[in-house]
């Protein structure tokens, strides 16, 4: 077991409180096994009705994957600890999405790519004033997985593409409008929302009872702009379309576009428009894994750690350069199948 995880039962609810406070409670292996054999165990314990997943004292609710791991194994491994490493971790992520009990996240902060897979497959998402949702991977040369090709790929408005070729935060409010969170409450009710429903209340009327009306969603003033130029699922359509706004609005989001990936931001929209044809969540991450089992190990994302996370230099060098440099072979590739035994299968 790890202490990155405190794991505890109160009345009848079980909690996954994540505990990295100085790394934004980043998933490492540890917690992924820890979280998976708690639920294991919860599952078949009649006394256990709930789990709450939240994180314990500090910022955030959690900023990720241990990117630096990952890194680390490119480096040393060719990326198979990374890979072993994803492999566990979407097990996980089914694991919660077809779990029997619900189960109920507190995103209290901010959430990012490994925390999205952790708190998206509750049936309750509570978002409060504190929360900032991103899935900003094609900004270090990955690709927005844990179950991005189907949340994503599933909100309204093109709001996934947006939010995948962009890198853009979204609060709490914009959260709930989106579809991203089902309730809004104030941090300062978290606490009795969780010992409402760990002695014994039903999850959805405790929520809905503590619930306020958010501030205005500021998303919402953009929708009309974001459906129109994001409505292509090819990376030169998008970027055309931003060009041909001269509003201030577009030539923002245009620098965030050009600044990600080519390959990646190819790679996402792709991963999106299969992901929306998906008929099971199983179907959209054994999808993931075939992505992440290629994209590991290609130069943009030891490239664009280096950048954000390590230099800090924000002048990645990526490899293709520009989207046009992108063959369609290269993208075709990377989503073929795997052999029959590298393939993923839920737990």
């Amino acid at each position: 077991m790890t202490d990155e995880v405190l794991i505890r039962t109160e009345g009848s609810a079980g909690f996954l409180s994540l505990n990295r406070p100085k790394a934004l409670h980043a998933l490492t292996v540890d917690m992924v096994h820890a979280m998976t054999a708690a639920l294991i165990e919860w599952r078949d314990d009649p006394a256990i009705h709930t789990v709450i997943v939240d994180h314990a004292e500090g910022r955030g609710f959690c900023a990720g994957g241990d990117i630096a791991y990952l890194r680390q194994s490119v480096l040393d491994d060719a990326g198979e600890r990374g890979l072993k490493f994803f492999h566990d971790e979407y097990q996980l992520n089914h694991l919660m999405f077809e779990y029997h009990n619900p189960i109920v996240s507190f995103v209290d902060g901010i959430v990012m790519g490994g925390g999205v897979g952790v708190s998206q497959p509750a049936r309750f998402r509570v978002a409060t004033e504190h929360t900032r949702f991103a899935m900003p991977e094609t900004g270090i040369g990955l690709f927005p997985d844990v179950g991005g090709s189907w949340y994503l790929s599933r909100l309204p408005g093109r709001i996934g593409q947006f939010l995948v070729l962009t890198g853009a935060r979204l609060d709490g409010a914009e959260c709930l409008w989106s579809g991203l969170a089902t309730h809004y409450l104030p941090s300062d009710a978290l606490a009795e929302a969780k010992e409402r429903i760990a002695h014994g209340h039903e999850p959805g009327g405790v929520l809905s009872a503590l619930s306020v009306t958010p501030p205005h969603p500021r998303i919402e003033d953009n929708a009309t702009q974001i459906a129109r130029h994001f409505a292509s699922d090819r990376l030169e359509d998008a970027i055309a379309s931003l060009e041909a706004d001269d509003s201030v609005w577009a030539a923002k989001e245009l620098a965030a576009v050009r600044a990600k990936s080519p390959l990646s931001s190819k790679v996402a929209l792709r991963q999106l428009a299969d992901g929306a044809r998906c008929q099971s969540f199983a179907e959209a991450m054994a999808m993931e894994y075939r992505i992440v089992s290629r994209i590991l190990t290609r130069p943009d994302f030891a490239e664009g750690v280096r950048a954000v996370i390590v230099d800090k230099d924000n002048a990645p060098k990526w490899d293709p350069a520009t989207p046009e440099a992108v063959p369609d072979s290269l993208i075709d590739a990377i989503f073929a199948a795997l052999p029959a035994d590298k393939e993923w299968k839920p737990l």
